[in-house]
């Protein structure tokens, strides 16, 4: 999966590099679906689909830096604050059966 796929300019795409750039991409996305709903509900909110595009992009850039670069600065980087996102949607996951009102603010405001 190393051979390149294609050169556009200088970039040469191979299919772990374009693994993560997808990740990069759905990690990047995070930043805007939650810069939407904080402008929608006019207070800081982090919905959940901000830590599920967390998880998604971290596991696909997380792949590439394992098994498509084999860097161990990029392994680190990614792999650390992944956890945080993964605790997130599992804590979610965990609790959304209690009735949870889920408010702008969060239950600290309520």
């Amino acid at each position: 999966m190393h051979e390149a796929l294609t050169e556009l300019h200088l970039i040469t795409l191979t299919p772990w590099k374009i693994i993560g750039l997808l990740g990069t991409l759905l990690f990047t996305a995070r930043w805007f679906v939650q810069f939407y709903a904080t402008k929608k509900n006019k207070r800081v909110t982090v919905p959940m689909s901000f830590w599920y595009l967390s998880v998604s992009g971290s596991i696909l850039t997380l792949a590439y830096f394992i098994w498509g670069k084999n860097d161990s600065v990029g392994i680190i980087q990614t792999a650390f604050p992944m956890l945080v996102s993964f605790y997130n949607v599992f804590a979610h996951l965990k609790n959304r059966d209690h009735n949870e009102t889920v408010k702008p603010g969060g239950p600290e405001e309520t």
